[in-house]
């Protein structure tokens, strides 16, 4: 993409993307410490986890709390041109690939769900579409 020239700056377009890597980490800590219980972490809808099972992909991480290795992630988008007025969740990066050629913006966001215990914690957030750049 080219820069874009403003004043005596260069800037160059910036994807929007927020990593909850942070606040996920003082969750992770503060449950080792006690502070929270299993059940306040272990909390994923049950439509959340039919969605991971059915639709999200499967990484090589372990679960950080109950250790089981169905760690599975699951995107979920937003947009006012969508059918789906509650979101959807996208089965893989070439569905994704096609809503971002096809749409001007959407709000996606990366859920970490486990199929076994029910954690889940969002990982990131950003834009998605011809606009958001």
């Amino acid at each position: 993409m080219p820069a874009r020239r403003s004043g005596p700056y260069t800037f160059r377009p910036m994807r929007r993307e927020i990593d909850y890597a942070l606040a996920r980490r003082a969750v992770l800590r503060d449950f080792r410490r006690g502070a929270l219980d299993r059940l306040d972490v272990c909390d994923a809808h049950p439509e959340l986890v039919r969605a991971a099972r059915n639709l999200g992909v499967e990484t090589d991480d372990e679960c950080p709390i109950c250790g089981a290795g169905c760690l599975r992630q699951v995107s979920y988008v937003y947009g006012d041109k969508l059918k789906a007025p509650g979101g959807r969740a996208v089965a893989d990066s070439a569905e994704l690939r096609k809503l971002d050629r096809a749409h001007d913006e959407l709000k996606c966001y990366v859920v970490e769900v486990c199929i076994d215990c029910s954690w889940n914690y969002l990982l990131r957030s950003y834009l998605l579409g011809r606009r958001a750049v």
